[in-house]
C-alpha cells in the first residue's frame, strides 16, 4: 500500500507554488536578484574600505625620505646653524638681513657671520679713532692699532676660504687657524677695555657697549667654525 502511494505521489509539485501566477513568481525572482546585487555592493564597500585603510597606515608609517637637512630653504638652514651659538636671535637678524645669493649651508653661513663681525669692528675702529681724551688718547691709539690686527686676521680667515675648482673651502687646519685668529680679536677687545679702565677713560662706557656687540658677532662666528663638523653632519655634507 505504502508502495502505492507513493507511485500515486510522484510528479506531484507544491500547491503552493502552483498556485502562485506567472506575476508572483516575476516579483519572487527580482526580489532575490536585489537581495544579491545588495549584498555585493557591500562587499565590494567593504573591501574597498580595507583597501584604503592599509594605503593609510602604511603611507602614515613610512618615514621621512632623508633624516638630512635641505640647504634649499635659506630661513630653516640660518636659523640651524644660528642654533649653536649663544646669540641666536642675534645671529638669524644679522645673517638673514645679507643678500644672501646661493643656498646657504653651514659654510656660506659661517662666511657671512664672518662678514658681519668683520662690518662691526671696522665700525668700532673708527668710532674708537674719532674720540679725542687727552687722558686716555694713548690707550685709544693701542686700541685702535689692536683692532686693525684683528681685521686683518679676520680677513685671513675670509680669505681662506676663497678657493679654486676642486680646493676644499675648508679642512681641519683652515679651521684650527681661523678659530685661533677669532679667539684672538676677542682678546684684543678684553685688552682694549683694560687699558682705557686704566687710563680713566671718559668714553668708557660707551666704547665698552660697542665692544660688547662686536665681541656678541665674534663669539657668533667662533661657535658656528667651532661645531662647523657636526652642522655640516646635520645637512649630510662634508667639508668641501
Amino acid at each position: 500500500m505504502e508502495s502505492i502511494k507513493l507511485f500515486r505521489g510522484y510528479g506531484k509539485v507544491n500547491p503552493h507554488l502552483e498556485d502562485q501566477s506567472p506575476h508572483q513568481q516575476h516579483s519572487a525572482s527580482k526580489r532575490r536578484i536585489l537581495i544579491f546585487s545588495v549584498s555585493s555592493i557591500l562587499l565590494l564597500t567593504l573591501i574597498i574600505g580595507i583597501a584604503l585603510a592599509t594605503l593609510i597606515h602604511e603611507s602614515n608609517s613610512e618615514p621621512d625620505e632623508s633624516p638630512y637637512l635641505s640647504s634649499s630653504n635659506p630661513a630653516e638652514s640660518i636659523k640651524t646653524v644660528c642654533d649653536v651659538t649663544l646669540y641666536p636671535s642675534s645671529c638669524f637678524t644679522s645673517i638673514s638681513s645679507l643678500n644672501i645669493s646661493t643656498k646657504p649651508d653651514p659654510e656660506v653661513i659661517f662666511k657671512l657671520s664672518l662678514q658681519v663681525s668683520i662690518a662691526e669692528l671696522k665700525n668700532l675702529s673708527s668710532l674708537l679713532s674719532s674720540f679725542n681724551d687727552v687722558n686716555s688718547q694713548a690707550a685709544l691709539k693701542d686700541c685702535v692699532s689692536q683692532f686693525d690686527d684683528s681685521l686683518s686676521k679676520l680677513n685671513d680667515s675670509l680669505s681662506a676660504m676663497e678657493v679654486g675648482p676642486g680646493e676644499k673651502m675648508l679642512n681641519l687646519e683652515k679651521v684650527n687657524d681661523i678659530r685661533t685668529w677669532i679667539s684672538a680679536a676677542m682678546t684684543d677687545q678684553d685688552t682694549c677695555i683694560d687699558g682705557l679702565e686704566e687710563m680713566g677713560s671718559k668714553f668708557l662706557d660707551e666704547i665698552k657697549a660697542k665692544i660688547e656687540r662686536s665681541k656678541e658677532f665674534l663669539s657668533i662666528s667662533l661657535a658656528i667654525i667651532a661645531k662647523m663638523q657636526a652642522l655640516l653632519e646635520k645637512f649630510d655634507l662634508k667639508m668641501h
